[in-house]
């Protein structure tokens, strides 16, 4: 039995529970100070003794609390003692700057003490001079499956994958199996099946432990094993399989290359990292930021939102130019260019709210080619019955507001049909961006705000155009 010290560590317990952050979530002040004192004295043993009992995710933390060239020195001072998994929980920038900062040899040996997904996660953004390096200097069997996970394509359930698994032949006995898992050395911290494989490293089935817990010793694997339903292909994309292990309530799953061949094991906690990462990727390319992150310089924020401005910037002069076309309509009634904006305005935030739970159904292929007509048709629905409600209101404002009945019914109408507008775009744009092979949560934005934009204004000065001529 274990002592109950290395057993809290082990499952997270007090070893975990270091109080370093305050009530806001932050990292505490007196922590921060304390551990920013002991890198500018240069004192590794007091700096190992703070952060020793960290949790990666709680050292990850504290590097993107610290300052460039303190998380740089903490790294250099803890020397071997510095938890290279920590860096799986930073920015890529900040990631980089502390691997570059180290020399190659200690990476090396870093990354035979850590998991294979969590090397590869590190390795992956390296020079590929760095990344010959570091590897040539790991053993052969270790370079070998390093090489092997890096080799297939990036976002790829063969790059996320962990090449520590346990995989037995059909013909153990459970019992057989229980004492090699006692015995060898050789196995993953933790996992939650066993793979069963033929001579040729197939893939048969698998045993989940419970199964193996609650069996007698001389029962055959082959008679308590199940088919592996599920198995991943490694050049399967990493949202794919995140959407797999939510469809199906897995925790774990085998990971096969294109002969059908056992070569890793996709876990939970790093399917859990996926369905983030997309979820953030999402929301920074509707924002128009790509992937962009907080620890970027300027001039790099800068180049990556620039481009897209520029087109925002394009679609705004389209919008002028046709206001430009009722200059005449507009200088005779100066009311038309106060209200005018209200249209344009609600027009952008029904489309925004539209295309933003279109796009995310898409991402999470909730919208197919069954169910893709019922929603257009509901999307259509609600923008009429939005235009209406929100053209009755913003229509006796108006004619209050100007005593004018007649330019409160043009708005309210103007309205109505950029409401209307306004929903189809949110939800075909997506669609059609999706059906030609485009990312719909980069180019949906501002084609949707181009069309409220200049529908609203056209629909809005064209009706009053009418109406007052009339």
């Amino acid at each position: 039995m274990a002592e109950p010290a290395a057993a809290e560590e082990e499952f997270g317990g007090e070893g975990y529970d270091t109080g370093i952050y305050s009530d806001d979530g932050s990292i505490r002040a007196d922590f921060l100070d304390r551990v920013s004192g002991q890198i500018e004295s240069g004192n590794a043993d007091g700096l190992a003794a703070a952060v020793e009992n960290l949790h990666a995710s709680e050292l990850g933390d504290l590097l993107e609390a610290l300052e460039n060239d303190a998380r740089r020195q903490l790294a250099r001072l803890l020397g071997d003692r510095f938890d290279f998994a920590s860096l799986t929980e930073v920015d890529e920038a900040i990631r980089l700057d502390i691997v570059g900062a180290l020399p190659n040899e200690q990476i090396a040996k870093a990354v035979q003490e850590i998991d294979s997904d969590d090397a590869v996660y590190i390795l992956e953004d390296l020079e590929e001079d760095d990344q010959a390096e570091i590897l040539a200097k790991l053993p052969f069997t270790e370079r070998i499956r390093l090489r092997r996970s890096l080799d297939y394509p990036e976002e790829s359930a063969g790059r996320r994958m962990q090449t520590e698994f346990v995989a037995v032949p059909p013909y153990w006995s459970v019992g057989q199996t229980i004492d090699y898992m006692r015995d060898s050395d050789d196995l993953p911290n933790s996992f939650a099946q066993i793979f069963v494989i033929d001579p040729t490293f197939h893939l048969v089935g698998a045993v989940d432990l419970d199964r193996i817990l609650r069996t007698k010793r001389p029962v055959k694997i082959e008679d308590v094993m199940h088919e592996t339903r599920h198995a991943i292909p490694a050049e399967m994309d990493q949202e794919e399989a995140a959407q797999r292990f939510e469809q199906y309530d897995l925790l774990s799953a085998a990971v096969v290359d294109q002969n059908e061949r056992l070569v890793g094991v996709l876990t939970i906690d790093d399917v859990v990292d996926v369905i983030q990462e997309e979820a953030e990727e999402d929301l920074r390319r509707l924002g128009g930021v790509g992937d962009e992150e907080l620890s970027d310089s300027v001039i790099e924020t800068t180049r990556s939102r620039f481009l897209w401005l520029l087109v925002n910037l394009a679609t705004a002069v389209l919008a002028s130019l046709v206001i430009g076309l009722f200059d005449a309509t507009i200088s005779q009634m100066v009311a038309l260019a106060i209200l005018m904006p209200i249209v344009a305005s609600m027009g952008g935030n029904a489309g925004t709210q539209t295309m933003t739970v279109a796009v995310r159904a898409l991402a999470t292929r909730d919208i197919d080619i069954y169910n893709a007509a019922r929603i257009i048709r509901r999307e259509l629905t609600v923008g009429i019955l939005n235009g209406l409600l929100f053209a009755a209101i913003i229509g006796v404002v108006a004619a209050v507001w100007f005593l004018d009945v007649g330019l409160g019914g043009v708005i309210a109408a103007a309205m109505v049909v950029n409401m209307i507008c306004a929903a189809l775009a949110g939800i075909l744009i997506p669609l059609l961006l999706h059906r030609a092979g485009a990312d719909p949560a980069i180019a949906s934005s501002v084609f949707v705000t181009t069309v409220t934009d200049v529908v609203g204004f056209f629909a809005f000065l064209g009706l009053a155009a009418w109406w007052f001529d009339f």
